[in-house]
């Protein structure tokens, strides 16, 4: 009986330790396949019509216009329901070359941009994007984004309110912080200018505007190139960071029970208790 019990109690960890690797992994999976995204501009005059399609509709499209210096001009919300998207831009007041940027959380099958050419308030662009990568996007790999000579990190110790932001690169312009809540709206907005070819600041978390539990993204944008826009996420609950439970962890904690389980076998100790 008693080797019976042990038996059941082995089988059941191990079951456990599986369905946690499981569920981390296929985290990191989400929207994998599908049709992608697209993007298009068109504009005549002072007007540029924005649209697009995704197949992620459970969240709405981002949508940031950033000047070749860097600053942002015009952040909006657009509703992503029935897979598609649209908004018009008015350039009126613009001139000179800027970025027309869609996202839908940081996988880069869901983060587009295109350039438009503004003279005097008056545009003829007429351009267009799509991204269709059937290969698997890691939707995980959050914490830190490198690429080249620009590197984005963002985290914090458990339970604090503030999170650590820092990152290197190889130019002198600003840096513009865009923070944005797990429901899509922007939370917060701010500059950096680097130092020595790197920069660093602190965000603090709580209030109303961090009222919603979940990951946020942060994202550092310095000029128009796709090289140097990067992002991160960190996950905030109450107002407070928890850092992400990921596969190594996981992969851990699974080899920590068969540890268990193996000296269990071998001392002949029973988990579940004699009656």
């Amino acid at each position: 009986m008693n080797s019976r019990r042990h038996t059941i109690t082995s089988l059941s960890i191990v079951l456990l330790a599986v369905t946690i690797m499981s569920v981390s992994v296929l985290g990191q999976s989400a929207y994998a396949g599908g049709d992608g995204m697209s993007l298009s501009a068109d504009c005549s005059g002072s007007s540029c019509d924005v649209s697009g399609t995704t197949d992620r509709n459970d969240q709405p499209v981002m949508l940031v216009v950033t000047a070749s210096n860097g600053n942002i001009v015009e952040i909006g919300q657009l509703d992503s329901a029935g897979g598609s998207y649209s908004t018009s831009i008015n350039v009126g007041a613009l001139d000179g070359t800027y970025t027309i940027e869609v996202n839908q959380g940081s996988a880069s099958k869901y983060n587009l941009s295109v350039d438009i050419d503004v003279s005097d308030g008056s545009s003829s662009s007429s351009v267009s994007v799509s991204n269709t990568i059937a290969a698997a996007e890691d939707d995980a790999e959050v914490e830190t984004t490198s690429v080249a000579a620009f590197t984005l990190t963002a985290g914090g110790m458990e339970g604090s309110t503030t999170i650590d932001v820092s990152g290197t690169t190889d130019r002198s312009g600003d840096i513009t912080l865009t923070v944005t809540a797990p429901n899509g709206n922007i939370v917060g907005v701010s500059q950096i200018s680097p130092s020595g070819g790197s920069f660093a600041t602190t965000i603090t978390t709580g209030g109303a505007l961090w009222s919603q539990d979940g990951m946020y993204t942060i994202k550092a944008v310095q000029g128009a190139a796709s090289s140097h826009q990067k992002t991160a996420q960190v996950e905030v609950i109450d107002g407070h960071v928890i850092p992400e439970f990921g596969v190594i962890a996981a992969m851990i904690l699974a080899v920590a029970i068969v540890s268990i389980i193996v000296v269990t076998a071998k001392t002949k100790l029973s988990l579940v208790p004699r009656y």
